[in-house]
Formats: structure tokens, C-alpha cells, sequence
């Protein structure tokens, strides 16, 4: 199971990346639920613009079997969602790299630290 130790997590199993701007962020689903859900072939993501509360659903992923929500990580402005998306699968192959789903600008960059670090998160996950 692949947990990058330099990104934050949730307990919703989305990861956070904040960029070296340190007022905005990359998100998207971590390696552990992208295998839970198996082959993924839909991302619906909220427009850009979007204002977002924490652990509100941002979008869905669907899956061959099911859909599941997306809950953001963090509070912020929705700024972007990734193009490379039109190819869902991608996902399933590079979740933290190609495979991320949005960009956010944050309210607040110490909420990013205030995520489970990667040890809490393979803690969480049994890993």
C-alpha cells in the first residue's frame, strides 16, 4: 500500500498536498480507496469557484460496482479539477501523482497540518 509520507490524510481516505505557495492544495483519493473501489470509470467533480466547507461532498467516483462520495479534506475555494480526469483511470493507476482531483486554495494552511500525518493514516487503515 502506497502512503507518500510528505502528504496529509483524512479519515474519508483523501489525501492533501500543500503547494510550496502555501495557499493552495492538491487533493484527491488515497491508494487505499482507490483499490477499495476497484476499477474507477467516472469522476464528477463541484465547478471551479465552488467554495467548500470541510468533510462537504465535493463530487462523486464511480466505480464498476458502486459510487462514493468525495468529502473535502479542507475548507477553500474549489480553483481547479483535473483535465487528465476524462481517462478515470488514472485514479487507479498514479492516485497521488496524475490521478489528483482537485486544486484548492485553503482558508486555512494550518487545517492541512491538522490532518493525520501518513503513520496515523496507516494506522487508520490497518496497513
Amino acid at each position: 500500500m502506497n502512503i507518500p509520507e510528505d502528504l496529509r490524510y483524512t479519515k474519508d481516505h483523501e489525501w492533501v498536498k500543500l503547494l510550496d505557495d502555501g495557499s493552495t492544495a492538491l487533493a484527491g483519493i488515497t491508494d487505499f480507496a482507490q483499490s477499495e473501489l476497484g476499477d474507477i470509470v467516472f469522476v464528477e467533480l463541484k465547478a471551479p469557484g465552488t467554495k467548500l466547507k470541510a468533510h462537504e461532498v465535493f463530487g462523486t467516483v464511480e466505480a464498476v460496482k458502486t459510487v462514493a462520495d468525495l468529502f473535502a479534506p479542507i475548507a477553500g475555494e474549489l480553483v481547479g479539477i483535473n483535465e487528465a480526469l476524462d481517462a478515470a483511470e488514472v485514479v487507479n493507476t498514479d492516485p497521488y501523482g496524475e490521478g489528483w482531483l482537485v486544486k484548492i486554495k485553503v482558508d486555512d494552511a494550518k487545517a492541512v497540518e491538522e490532518l493525520l500525518d501518513a503513520a496515523s493514516y496507516r494506522q487508520l487503515i490497518g496497513a
